[in-house]
């Protein structure tokens, strides 16, 4: 590791079933001290190196003192049998290459805007971001972890981003114009890919997760957008781009559900779950069913059974 360089103190890499009993085993024979803790197969301490290894996934985080020994000479060589750490340029080098990674928040969630976000890494940026703990923010439970690696990404110099969030009305409006949430999507990314290269221009690509034809956002870019390159794949957040902008997406998101919460004077759940619907059935109560255009995305099945005179059903848009 070079001079200037500082140690690692922060690790998260996926296990398989198999992987996280061998880790386990490996941190009894060295005398970890282990503790129960909410959502973990196992959680161990030693030293200043906490290991936790949680249900989900599974995956293992690694975190303070010795975090780069230990990943060098256990969790690598002894559990996942390849080495990783300092290659992840040569296992994945766009990743290290200067470009956009766009996500949204909210496309699943009957109350809320639908946030799209965009973040711009390279080589320096991606490395900062790793080490700083930037994941998928699907992976990410507390919303003050979601606003403390926020506020990270917003002061790593060079991270140009760009935030785009459509409220309740506007998305409805532009449900309405596009009829198919997918050219929703692409028409909102396009926006955000314009505004980041207003300013880095010279930007050659941006990645994000697939979910439509390509070709549809290179429609609703605008003239000088047309010229970048444009990649889509399945599990895009695992480029910290990517990641970066999907934990920016959530604080928006969850911003604007706070904030209009307080207005409203009532807490808005997240999703479409019975509990949406029983909070959207006291909003009609005390409102009138028209405040679901303000607060929720009407083209949702759960519009159409809460104010069905309304908000009468959809036939499926074919997404």
């Amino acid at each position: 590791m070079p001079e200037n360089e500082k140690p690692l103190t922060l690790y998260t890499s996926p296990l398989t079933a198999a992987q996280a009993e061998k880790l386990r085993a490996i941190l009894v024979a060295d005398g970890y001290k282990f503790e129960p803790k909410p959502y973990t197969l196992y959680y161990a301490a030693k030293d200043k190196l906490n290991v936790a290894v949680y249900e989900k996934g599974p995956k293992v985080v690694l975190q303070g003192k010795g975090t780069q020994d230990f990943i060098t000479f256990r969790l690598e060589p002894e559990v996942l049998g390849e080495a990783r750490l300092g290659y992840e340029d040569v296992l994945n080098p766009e990743m290290f290459a200067p470009h956009f990674g766009v996500d949204e928040s909210g496309k699943g969630d009957f109350f809320g805007p639908l946030v799209i976000a965009g973040c711009y890494t390279d080589r320096g940026i991606t490395r900062t971001l790793m080490e700083a703990g930037i994941q998928d923010s699907k992976k990410i439970g507390s919303d003050k972890r979601i606003r403390d690696l926020a506020a990270i990404i917003k002061r790593t110099q060079g991270a140009v981003h760009s935030v785009v969030a459509i409220g309740p009305e506007r998305y409805n409006q532009l449900y309405a114009k596009f009829g198919n949430l997918n050219r929703l999507l692409a028409w909102g990314h396009a926006r955000v890919i314009e505004n980041l290269l207003e300013i880095r221009p010279d930007c050659p690509r941006a990645l994000s997760d697939q979910f439509a034809n390509p070709a549809l956002i290179k429609r609703a870019l605008l003239e000088k957008g047309r010229a970048i390159q444009l990649d889509q794949r399945t599990k895009a957040e695992s480029d910290v781009a990517v990641a970066a902008a999907s934990i920016l997406a959530r604080e928006a998101f969850i911003d604007w559900l706070r904030n209009k919460g307080r207005e409203f004077q009532i807490e808005l759940p997240r999703g479409a779950s019975a509990l949406v619907k029983q909070v959207g059935r006291g909003l009609i109560a005390q409102r009138g069913q028209e405040v679901l255009g303000q607060l929720a995305k009407t083209h949702f099945k759960t519009a159409s059974e809460l104010a069905p005179e309304l908000f009468p059903p959809r036939p499926p848009d074919g997404e």
